[in-house]
């Protein structure tokens, strides 16, 4: 694909134009999204624990919230 032009479309010089970049350098950040995908990879993730497994977390964040209760 060289010959057609394709190198320059897809080797460094495309690689450069384009795109974001992190926060401080020029670009932003779509908030919303970034939570999207938080709330999104949480509930994959425990839809897909084995129950044991998602018993056990559940004792322990209640064990955990029992311990901060108290140390408050």
């Amino acid at each position: 694909m060289v010959e057609y032009g394709g190198g320059i479309q897809n080797g460094p010089a495309g690689q450069v134009g384009g795109g974001s970049s992190p926060v401080g350098f020029g670009g932003g950040v779509d908030i919303g999204a970034s939570v999207g995908d938080f709330i999104g990879n949480a509930v994959h993730t425990v839809s897909t624990m084995e129950p044991g497994m998602f018993l056990l977390w559940v004792v322990g964040i209640i064990v955990a919230l029992a311990v901060l209760r108290r140390a408050l």
